[in-house]
């Protein structure tokens, strides 16, 4: 039985701590590969299954693709196209039914996002912080924090790393949950159904931004009561799909006394393995357990 892992060019050998998960699909007798998504010379028909690992490019051309998951075999596939398709876009944070989430508006013009900022200011007539996301991004590109309906940033395509291209509109609003910068954002595994591990994510310094490369730092502590809120969410995707999916990364942040869905990742969560080897032995008896069924 053979498995491919779907990584990117800037990570040909899998994402970081790939060799712990390498070792543990060993132990199962699993044969496994890394390959680029986008390698034409990949024969991803010939697997048995394909697992979506580290494709992290995969913002900067998702009708690419999108495209090329909808061409795989379904029935191999992890999670599936479909549900790459509607995670791919964040206003999916506007349309997650009774799952508690960060308050969120979609805008997708300049006179929008300053209407989305208006929104968020404070009761007492002040200016609040709203925090502004291109609704098509990963690991923070393009994230704004703004008081000013009018602030000349709004609207323009923002370069946030050198390895990120320009990225800009359609944009999702939320207010700045502040919360961020003393309790941090919390990130839920489930993979197979069960709750795997847990990862507490604080910013860098001056920064709302919890991403390594902007000097967030990450720790692994032990589930505790969001366990029940990330099933809750993957129960909640179970049914939107029709189907329970194969794994999903619940990330969390305290707003107004209460945790809440900050971002669902559902197509290519890293698995943290750099800092705990905690989701490698889960990962891999999902795998086994896919196969075998």
């Amino acid at each position: 039985m053979s498995v491919l892992l779907a990584t990117s060019a800037g990570y040909p050998d899998g994402e970081p701590g790939a060799p712990v998960l390498d070792a543990a699909l060993r132990e199962r007798g699993i044969d496994f590969a890394w390959a680029r998504w986008d390698d034409p010379s990949v024969d991803w028909a010939a697997a048995d299954l394909v697992a979506l690992r580290s494709p992290w490019d995969y913002f900067t051309r998702q009708d690419e693709f999108l495209a090329w998951t909808a061409s795989l075999d379904q029935s191999r596939l992890l999670n599936g196209a479909d549900v790459f398709a509607w995670n791919h876009d964040k206003r999916y944070l506007a349309d997650l039914g009774d799952l508690p989430v960060v308050p969120t508006l979609l805008a997708d013009d300049r006179a929008g996002l300053a209407d989305a900022v208006r929104h968020f200011g404070s009761a007492e007539g002040g200016r609040g912080s709203a925090v502004v996301k291109p609704r098509i991004s990963a690991g923070g590109a393009g994230l704004l924090v703004v008081t000013d309906p009018d602030d000349p940033r709004l609207g323009t395509p923002i370069r946030s790393t050198p390895d990120y291209p320009e990225v800009g509109g359609p944009w999702v609003v939320q207010p700045l949950v502040e919360s961020i910068r003393t309790v941090g954002e919390v990130s839920v595994y489930v993979l197979g159904g069960e709750v795997t591990a847990r990862f507490d994510k604080l910013p860098g310094a001056g920064d709302v931004r919890v991403h390594e490369e902007f000097g967030g730092r990450v720790r692994e502590v032990e589930p505790g009561d969001v366990g029940d809120l990330a099933l809750q969410a993957a129960d909640a995707m179970a049914e939107r799909f029709g189907r329970p999916l194969d794994y999903l990364r619940v990330d969390l942040l305290q707003w107004e006394g209460a945790w809440v869905v900050s971002e669902l990742e559902l197509i290519e969560p890293g698995l943290y393995l750099e800092v705990s080897p905690a989701n490698a032995a889960p990962f891999a008896d999902l795998l086994a357990s896919r196969l075998r069924a």
